[in-house]
């Protein structure tokens, strides 16, 4: 059975702090195209993690990217991965200043990944995918498989297809891991 790895503890004020953290990263950003210096002392926000921040506008998709290692302090990897989401999702134009009052801000905290010795340890709604095979490598969110109504193969074969590998790849010499997140989210409309 593969570990069980939790992203790091955080508290509602925490989270809020993350919240705060990802809109004040993208407003800066698009003001001064840079990517504003955060200064922390406590340390869960210092704590190595990796993160995906999601942006969504008017309920659709408007950007989503994401930093898998936890070899960065998790207020640093919020602050990176909400403007990278922001200006360089290539399945979107840049997110415009104007925009920012109807931009939802979504932001998964990882744990660290866990090997999986059997497809069978795999819990769809728990757990998210990684898969890895040569220079393929492609991940899903835990709730992807719930929003999409996948089982456990389904989300194996769609996180083969993310990868650009081929169907059943997963059983073919691949590594496959897992991963659980926390999932914060909340609108930018409070602080534009």
């Amino acid at each position: 059975m593969a570990s069980v790895y939790h992203p790091p503890e955080l508290t509602a004020l925490h989270r809020q702090a993350l919240l705060e953290l990802a809109r004040q990263a993208i407003a800066e950003y698009l003001k001064t195209r840079r990517v504003p210096k955060h200064q922390t002392g406590d340390p869960a926000l210092l704590q190595p993690s990796g993160a995906f921040v999601t942006l969504w506008r008017r309920g659709e998709l408007r950007g989503c990217i994401g930093h898998i290692d936890a070899d960065m302090p998790l207020c640093r990897a919020v602050q990176q991965m909400a403007v990278a989401a922001a200006v360089n999702d290539p399945r979107f134009p840049p997110v415009e200043e104007e925009e920012l009052g109807d931009i939802e801000v979504e932001i998964n905290i990882l744990s660290p990944l866990a090997p999986v010795a059997s497809a069978d340890e795999i819990e769809v709604g728990k757990h998210g995918l990684m898969i890895t095979k040569g220079i393929y490598r492609g991940l899903l969110l835990p709730e992807v498989a719930v929003e999409r109504k996948w089982d456990r193969y389904e989300f194996l074969e769609a996180v083969c297809w993310k990868a650009g590998l081929p169907p059943g790849a997963w059983r073919e010499g691949a590594t496959l891991q897992t991963f659980t997140s926390v999932i914060i989210k909340q609108n930018l409309k409070s602080e534009s």
